[in-house]
């Protein structure tokens, strides 16, 4: 799934991982998926949040054309190289953990909204921000983040309502 190289069985095993601590989960998602990958990576995540087993097998519906060649849950792994470097990792979780600190700690028994720069919603940190390649299916417009593209170096074309918003 996306530049992490992660496959639906280890994207379920991170949340798999929360589960083990037994406490509450709200499970949500989040933005940049592929129209063929949500529904694939939901149904093994629901599965692994309920604790029952999910047949790998794809059941005819009105998007089964999308599923194709293959038409079943879990994706072959294409075991991209990693590209990320020790320092960048290092760097990069230092600077999440300095943004963390950063933030007061809220009362568990009532909600409060700072103010911007107030303690609960601290001055923005000065962060790297990856853009994405063209290769990776990111935006060849670099000049408008929030524009995409369907250009890929690779010659694959998106559908669309992938990238819908």
């Amino acid at each position: 799934l996306g530049c992490f190289n992660l496959s639906v069985k280890g994207h379920g095993e991170c949340v798999n991982f929360v589960r083990s601590f037994n406490i509450p989960m709200l499970v949500l998602g989040g933005g940049g998926y592929t129209l063929r990958n949500v529904p694939r990576c939901w149904t093994y995540e629901t599965s692994v949040v309920v604790g029952e087993p999910v047949k790998d097998d794809m059941p005819f519906n009105d998007y089964y054309e999308y599923f194709g060649p293959d038409y079943s849950l879990h994706l072959p792994v294409s075991n991209m190289e990693n590209l990320n470097s020790n320092e960048y990792l290092n760097r990069t979780k230092n600077q999440l953990i300095d943004v963390l600190r950063e933030i007061e700690p809220v009362p568990g028994t009532q909600i409060q909204t700072g103010q911007v720069e107030s303690n609960l919603v601290p001055l923005s940190v000065a962060m790297e921000i990856d853009q994405p390649s063209k290769a990776d299916g990111g935006n060849s417009n670099n000049e408008n983040p929030d524009a995409r593209s369907d250009e890929r170096s690779d010659g694959r074309k998106e559908h669309e309502s992938e990238l819908a918003s």
